[in-house]
């Protein structure tokens, strides 16, 4: 049974690319037993990401040039998914953290998508899933996306949760392939007021341990 400890790390404001070897480095120390379960924050310098699915990069609607002028990258990433967007006033989690005790990656996915159900609905707004979609939603407008790795069941990549991002940085995409609904924000669904950051990360956090506690409870037995 695992007895190391679980942490909660903040990177800050962060280029997706260096994040990313710093995920690396996390994962091999989760693997190996050199650290316990762990959940990063982070907020991203403006990126669009491409995910492993074939048709991602058709889905990017901007030219080079203007992703230049917007002072936006294009990194091409090895979760799974489609094109999406980070950047300031998103938080981005990376949970890496280990599945062993419960080898279930659709199961980690609804825990990932009940964390930030509750997250939301603690500042009064009530998302759910949607058939057939990732993330979450409101209606047809989407909240939070979801695009994760795992390896050697050690999970890698996370979510991005929209709490004041730039929105227009949405229209260079059509972000995870959405063809019938649109992207919002918490700060655009609580009447346009920024939302303190802090205060939204914390809340993530004592979802995702409060839960983590009970998912990993629920594994069947051997």
């Amino acid at each position: 049974m695992n007895t190391l400890p679980v942490s909660t790390i903040d990177w800050g404001r962060t280029r997706y690319s260096e994040a990313f070897k710093q995920q690396e480095i996390l994962l091999a120390q989760r693997q190996a037993g050199d650290i316990g379960d762990t959940l990063v924050f982070t907020e991203h310098e403006p990126v669009f990401t491409l995910g492993v699915r074939k048709d991602a990069a058709q889905h990017l609607l901007w030219q080079e040039s203007e992703l230049g002028q917007r002072g936006i990258e294009l990194v091409q990433s090895n979760r799974g998914g489609d094109i999406t967007y980070h950047g300031p006033g998103q938080i981005v989690g990376y949970p890496i953290v280990s599945l062993d005790a419960r080898k279930d990656l659709h199961a980690y996915l609804r825990f990932v998508e009940q964390v930030l159900i509750n997250t939301v609905g603690t500042f009064g707004l009530a998302a759910a899933r949607r058939d057939g979609k990732t993330g979450i939603w409101l209606g047809p407008r989407k909240i939070a996306a979801i695009g994760i790795a795992v390896k050697k069941w050690t999970t890698y990549h996370g979510f991005a949760l929209n709490v004041n991002p730039d929105l227009t940085h949405f229209e260079g995409i059509v972000p995870c392939g959405i063809t019938d609904g649109t992207v919002t924000s918490m700060q655009a669904e609580l009447g346009g007021n920024a939302l303190p950051v802090a205060e939204v990360k914390a809340v993530l956090a004592k979802e995702f341990w409060g839960l983590w506690a009970q998912f990993i409870a629920e594994a069947p037995s051997a």
